[in-house]
């Protein structure tokens, strides 16, 4: 009987990647009213190519990779968070934004380390200004409400989960917990994470079911504790060998189904 729902945050609920595309996309905009011959597209790859390099170059890498932090992120993102490795991103992240636009702007011709720095403070304005939520989130949550504990379980640092979180004020009131692998010391698909969310609402693993859109993280995460999950895959993407959701669903309207024939 399943008593409680585990949602992921990011492109799950919220629409992360898309929030990051308009930025990138308003940033190299900016780019291009400096020099009028940059194709904006070419600007971003470059310099998404460039972050993902630099990103894994720097000593916080494993760190970052363990709780679930991505190059993206550490774009907008503040790191204010008390623990020691999240005190060293925190001092990095201003370095990383700017040589990551710089380099970008490097790898297309343009040698501008002044852009470059505007540009890298300019990124996490834009992304803080553009919270997007699926269409369908609130009105899914609205019907599941009281009818299932709710839990939300997110990788990444709580300074940033929490100021996605207050940037769509709506969301949290919905959860009974919320828990935030960077507060708890280790991310999705660490089992430990699933079972302390478990605890927290003082249940066993055949009483709730985890959905979200990673397979690598919330679908790995939710087998290894012996958990159902359901795969939230808008995009088409293809499935790995590896990894095995129990029910994969293109919109959250289909949980409906699956959770009346689990009851």
């Amino acid at each position: 009987m399943i008593k409680a729902i585990f949602f992921d945050l990011d492109d799950t609920l919220l629409w992360d990647q898309q929030s990051i595309k308009e930025a990138f996309v308003r940033t190299c905009e900016k780019a291009k009213e400096k020099y009028d011959h940059i194709d904006p597209e070419e600007l971003e790859e470059a310099v998404r190519k460039e972050a993902r390099e630099l990103y894994s170059s720097y000593e916080t890498y494993p760190f970052t990779q363990m709780i679930g932090i991505n190059p993206f992120e550490g774009l907008w993102g503040n790191f204010l968070d008390e623990q020691e490795d999240f005190k060293k991103l925190s001092q990095i992240v201003p370095t990383y934004r700017k040589d990551a636009w710089t380099r970008g702007l490097r790898a297309i011709g343009i040698d501008d380390p002044e852009l470059g720095y505007e540009l890298g403070e300019f990124f996490p304005a834009v992304r803080r200004k553009t919270p997007l939520v699926y269409e369908e989130t609130f009105a899914i949550l609205d019907q599941l409400k009281g009818k299932y504990k709710l839990l939300l379980l997110t990788n990444g640092s709580p300074d940033l989960q929490n100021t996605k979180l207050t940037m769509t004020p709506e969301l949290p009131p919905y959860f009974d917990e919320i828990v935030i692998s960077g507060a708890f010391g280790r991310g999705k698909p660490d089992p430990s994470i699933f079972e302390h969310a478990l605890q927290l609402l003082g249940l066993n693993k055949d009483e709730a079911i985890m959905v979200g859109d990673n397979l690598l993280t919330d679908i790995l995460g939710a087998s290894r504790v012996g958990m159902k999950s359901v795969w939230i895959n808008r995009h088409n993407k293809e499935r790995l060998n590896e990894v095995t959701p129990d029910y994969e669903i293109k919109h959250l309207e289909e949980l409906f189904p699956i959770l009346e024939s689990l009851k």
